[in-house]
């Protein structure tokens, strides 16, 4: 009986996550680490394994090919990224004070029921997403099978489809960065040295030069630009609203600069082992296994591939997979949750054939720029929103509430100021547009579409606050104060804040939150 026993507990401990050895049988019950409130090493971490993946190499390859040279390239990487970074921290400052989602945060600006369109773009923006980067694992997928079986060359489509079929079950841990340093030391050694790869020089020069750093800076913004949409989703679940402040203002662009310097010189390398500058990971992989490679190189490729494969599928479900099952959540609650919405981004990334957006480097860029434009409009709006209108002030209780004269219900549910203000920074940029999908615009526009995230970002804000100005709203403050005024949560402030509340009610002080109402 005891060994039966003990069987029995070796099968269950089997199937058990890792959990804190202190907790009782009933607290194991109810909580595990991925239930708790993150710390600041959880934002470090989360960002440090999203930088990890196959995209983020595309972008700054994508700069080699225009004829950069690496270390103008890593600058554009720092200032892209140390730009977004700010913008991503300050969106997702109401998810960590008042620990709600993105689609809970849209209703302050755009209503209760106009945010269903922003929360709909956001969730269209995931699946597409989330289609590329199937894209690109389905690259990993072939390159492996090629490392096995050489005489594969045609078949893009079973692999993608290969690599679709394996996310929808799998919930992988994130790969680590070794391989990339492995894949990147290889590559110094077949291009015969660092030398050759830090001496090749640029080949833009003058104004030339400057707008292709400017449009480089600006697709690394525009990568990060539905996550700073959509960043209270994860700001959320901070512990503390420290925790999700300095760990993402830091942690973003020193793990995409890290990356990202792996990315430019492995595509500097093959520009000097092959003569060009191949932008996909993935080919120049796929190229060591031309002229008979030996069996070491054939199992090099493959281990390395699959570890990329791996980190495709970490980076889909966490940013892409969740982020549009959050949306789609918010947008169907009755009929979809997180695993369904999940799904239906998966379906929607598969119909979508993403392999067109990657056909070269300019289409992937293009690509990113175009939809900026959207997200961007609507960031500026709700930054606006938090920080100049309502300066803090929040009423839990109404971002719930549908009844006429509740703080977010506008008119009919819609803001008109909001969606005023996001029009128009979708129509600053439109004549940009156009002129990206190969017609003929004059100079000054193209110029400010490729400065779309700003551009966007900033007319939207300016014309939000002017309307409000104009038009001004229920809940309009003098002073910046981050307060629930309802009283219906108290998670305006931290575990230590509340305390000293509680402290000074007992001592017969007022509630901040009642003299708010």
């Amino acid at each position: 009986m005891h060994d039966k026993h003990r069987v029995k507990e070796l099968i269950v401990q089997s199937f058990e996550v890792t959990r804190d050895s202190n907790l009782t049988i009933t607290e194991q019950l109810v909580a595990n680490y991925d239930l708790l409130p993150w710390r600041a090493y959880n934002y470090i971490a989360f960002w440090t394994a999203d930088t990890f993946n196959i995209n983020m190499w595309m972008i700054v390859s994508s700069m080699i090919q225009l004829g950069m040279s690496w270390w103008q390239a890593w600058i554009c990487t720092w200032l892209g990224y140390g730009v977004i970074a700010p913008f991503l921290v300050l969106n997702a400052r109401p998810g960590a004070i008042f620990h709600v989602m993105f689609p809970i945060v849209n209703r302050t600006s755009f209503g209760m029921f106009g945010s269903l369109w922003c929360v709909f773009n956001r969730a269209a923006m995931a699946c597409i997403w989330y289609g590329v980067q199937a894209s690109i694992g389905g690259s990993c997928v072939l390159v492996m099978l090629r490392a096995m079986w050489p005489s594969i060359y045609d078949l893009h489509f079973l692999c993608f489809f290969l690599f679709w079929l394996i996310s929808l079950p799998i919930i992988w841990f994130p790969v680590h960065k070794d391989t990339s340093i492995t894949f990147l030391i290889w590559c110094i050694v077949k291009a015969h040295g660092i030398g050759p790869v830090m001496h090749q020089p640029s080949t833009l020069h003058g104004s030339e030069l400057g707008w292709a750093m400017v449009v480089s800076s600006m697709s690394c913004i525009s990568n990060k630009v539905t996550l700073v949409t959509n960043a209270p989703d994860f700001a959320s679940r901070a512990r503390t609203s420290s925790a999700a402040l300095y760990p993402q203002l830091f942690a973003i662009p020193l793990s995409a600069a890290f990356v990202s310097l792996i990315g430019i010189l492995v595509s500097s390398s093959s520009q000097a082992i092959y003569g060009t500058a191949i932008w996909s990971p993935i080919d120049l992989l796929g190229n060591f296994l031309n002229d008979n490679p030996s069996k070491a190189t054939r199992f090099g490729v493959w281990f390395i591939s699959a570890s990329f494969m791996l980190a495709q599928v970490t980076t889909n479900i966490c940013a892409n997979s969740v982020s549009a099952g959050c949306d789609l959540t918010a947008l169907f609650p009755r009929f979809i949750n997180i695993r369904r919405g999940g799904y239906i981004a998966a379906t929607v990334g598969f119909a979508m054939c993403p392999w067109n957006l990657l056909k070269n480097s300019n289409e992937f860029t293009s690509y990113l720029s175009a939809y900026s434009v959207f997200l961007s409009s609507i960031a500026g709006v709700m930054v606006t929103e938090y920080y100049v209108v309502r300066k803090g002030h929040y009423n839990v209780k109404d971002l719930y509430n549908t009844e006429r004269g509740s703080w977010y219900w506008y008119t009919y549910g819609i803001n008109f100021r909001a969606y005023t203000a996001y029009i128009s920074g979708i129509l600053i940029n439109a004549v940009g547009f156009a002129g990206a999908t190969g017609r003929t615009v004059p100079l000054a526009a193209t110029r400010i579409y490729e400065l779309s995230f700003f551009t966007g970002f900033g007319v939207s804000a300016i014309v939000y606050w002017a309307l409000n100005r104009a038009f001004p709203v229920i809940g309009a403050a003098d002073t910046f104060e981050e307060i629930d005024v309802s009283g219906y949560e108290r998670t305006a402030r931290s575990l230590r804040d509340v305390e000293e509340v509680d402290d000074e009610t007992k001592d017969g002080g007022s509630d901040h939150s009642a003299s708010k109402r």
